[in-house]
């Protein structure tokens, strides 16, 4: 990501970062999503995983009950105001077994091999969304599982009324509003969000795929040898 889009995405994610955790926690169905992307990550106990774009910390719950107290989880956010959220949900349950780091998901280093890997809602922010997965996948264990739960613009054919809702919160939640784009914002989502998807299929000797939310929301995970 470019320094100035950067800098304009910490400041929009610190200013918002109360309203999007309380989205994150409140969203109706929301929680279940999230419920699938673990899962589909074949998590065990002591097992050690890595979110990348962690935001408020929505995901940590579920993460922990599947590798319990004997695991480890790392959460990577370049925004301040997010983790800072995430640490203190940390600190209120107790977990001792999450390290918060911050840093750009698209270039962090990681001092171990981590079993799993997830990503919410994060692919659709990265300018090179396809390097950055193969990135990821490189970062795991032999063996190891990457999730992508997004969204973008629904292919079903009853798709345009809830593809017009879908737009509107593209723009109302992009950073840098329409005029930073060249094109029209979800269509770029909709790029960067396929372009993750054909990079986890690359690499994966295995894959699954699921759509929800009325085509809406998508959950692609496999395991990387």
């Amino acid at each position: 990501m470019e320094a100035d889009a950067t800098t304009a995405a910490q400041r929009f994610y610190g200013r918002w970062a109360d309203l999007y955790d309380l989205l994150a926690r409140a969203t109706p169905g929301l929680g279940r999503l999230r419920a699938r992307a673990a899962d589909a990550l074949a998590l065990e106990s002591g097992d050690t995983v890595v979110e990348m774009g962690c935001g408020t910390g929505a995901n940590l719950p579920h993460l922990r009950e599947r590798v319990g107290p004997d695991g480890r989880i790392v959460g990577v956010d370049f925004t301040r105001g997010m983790l800072d959220r995430a640490r203190d949900r940390c600190q209120r349950e107790g977990w001792d077994n999450v390290s918060l780091v911050q840093a750009d998901a698209a270039g962090v280093e990681l001092r171990t091999d981590p079993d799993a890997m997830l990503a919410s809602f994060v692919v659709g922010m990265l300018e090179d969304p396809g390097e950055t997965v193969e990135g990821w996948a490189d970062l795991l264990a032999p063996g190891g599982r990457l999730a992508l739960l997004d969204a973008a613009q629904s292919p079903r054919w009853f798709g345009w009324p809830v593809n017009q809702a879908f737009r509107g919160l593209v723009v109302a939640s992009s950073p840098i509003g329409m005029d930073g784009y060249e094109r029209a914002p979800w269509s770029v989502l909709d790029d960067r969000v396929a372009a993750a998807r054909r990079a986890l299929r690359r690499r994966a000797v295995e894959t699954t795929h699921s759509e929800h939310a009325l085509g809406i929301v998508r959950l692609t995970a496999g395991r990387v040898e």
